[in-house]
């Protein structure tokens, strides 16, 4: 599968950096690309300066809104967000189209952390432009949550985060969580963490996209998970992982390798199910199997470590999980010493951290407009009582 990826924001900007650097591993290992073109959209200009991989072109870095906000970014008000991304949506389109190979692109990604100004206002806008532009073409989003600390300290991230899974959820055809406080790590430094977890978020789709465009035989599947199928699993609220179980090897003559004995051949059925299990544990966000419409899975290990038995293991352990889903499953042959199981839950009928966000920001904009009012009112108040002294202007 071959994406058109659009970072908005800081966040999302930084974690679509990420799918470059997945794209030149594709390069390297199997000769393919599984991007065809990586933007960053943001109304802060040291933001995008602080980028590693996206191309450092103006048609690559897309400034917005800098004639209102000098290029310093909105502020954490995603109205204003979204108003520029009305007002200079333009600068994105015009990039998209001059992309050379658009027209191999399956569908468009979306990146944006939820809880900021920019990504959170802008990430719809910017999807309902590429929806009434290109029609026919799917338009996903990937949603990225806050942390605990930023939803206990700045009430306004909640009501961004709400607003804005409320306005994409509305658009986009399917749209990825990743919530930031799963792949917290206490002991690292915040520059190290916020690394690691931006290369966690984008971690499961590299199989996922590879296993449909390599072309050596060998490495293609018996059963080849393409883009028709992703698409086809991808539909609402959708949850992703991978999960890794390591392949013990020891030294082997040729003419042993057709002997294994039944141990070993248990052992590897029990490796994959530790490699799926492993891959819900680590999901994007957190969800209940059950209330998915639609489920994939990808095995992706050694050919001589899958077969018949393996797959039938995880796809009837997938189905007592997610019993009311459409499954799609396929298998991805490849080179390496370990078993990696990439998972994923669409059609999510119920998420209980959507729930909390809306509940909370509810709340939060009720008692925001009695603050208002009440200050309005003290106001007021101050003004009667400065009423007969005479001004200096």
């Amino acid at each position: 599968m071959r994406l058109m990826v659009i970072g908005l924001g800081q966040c999302g900007s930084r974690v679509a950096d990420q799918f470059v650097r997945l794209n030149k591993r594709a390069q390297s290992h199997w000769g393919i690309n599984i991007v065809t073109g990586v933007y960053a959209v943001n109304t802060d200009q040291t933001d995008l300066t602080g980028l590693a991989y996206i191309n450092s072109d103006y048609m690559h870095r897309i400034l917005i809104g800098g004639r209102k906000t000098w290029g310093h970014g909105v502020g954490k008000i995603n109205e204003m967000g979204a108003e520029l991304a009305r007002e200079d949506g333009d600068k994105v389109i015009d990039a998209v189209r001059a992309a050379p190979d658009f027209y191999r692109s399956h569908a468009f990604l979306l990146i944006a952390g939820a809880a900021g100004g920019t990504g959170s206002g802008a990430i719809s806008v910017i999807a309902q432009m590429l929806k009434e532009r290109y029609v026919g073409k799917p338009v996903y989003a990937l949603v990225v949550l806050p942390f605990e600390h930023e939803e206990m300290t700045e009430l306004r991230s909640v009501y961004n985060t709400a607003t804005c899974l409320k306005s994409i959820h509305s658009v986009a055809d399917g749209v990825f969580l990743a919530d930031n406080q799963r792949y917290v790590r206490k002991d690292a430094s915040l520059a190290m963490n916020l690394n690691r977890i931006n290369a966690q978020i984008v971690e499961p789709f590299y199989d996922l996209m590879c296993a449909g465009e390599v072309v050596k035989f060998k490495h293609v599947g018996a059963k080849v998970l393409d883009a028709g199928d992703i698409m086809q699993s991808i539909d609402g609220w959708t949850a992703i992982g991978i999960g890794h179980a390591e392949i013990p090897r020891g030294f082997r003559f040729p003419w042993q390798l057709a002997k294994v004995s039944y141990k070993e051949k248990s052992d590897e059925t029990l490796r994959a199910m530790q490699a799926m299990d492993a891959a819900i544990s680590e999901l994007s966000i957190g969800i209940s199997p059950e209330d998915a419409g639609r489920a994939l899975y990808l095995l992706a290990a050694p050919a001589r470590d899958m077969s018949m038995d393996i797959a039938k293991g995880l796809g009837d352990y997938l189905r007592e999980l997610a019993e009311n889903a459409v499954i799609r499953a396929g298998d991805f042959p490849r080179d390496g010493s370990t078993v990696d199981v990439t998972i994923m839950f669409s059609q999510l009928a119920f998420v209980q951290k959507i729930r909390d966000y809306y509940d909370r920001a509810t709340a939060f904009a009720q008692t925001q407009k009695e603050r208002i009012r009440e200050t309005s009112s003290r106001l007021r108040d101050m003004e009667e009582a400065a009423k007969g002294l005479p001004s200096l202007i």
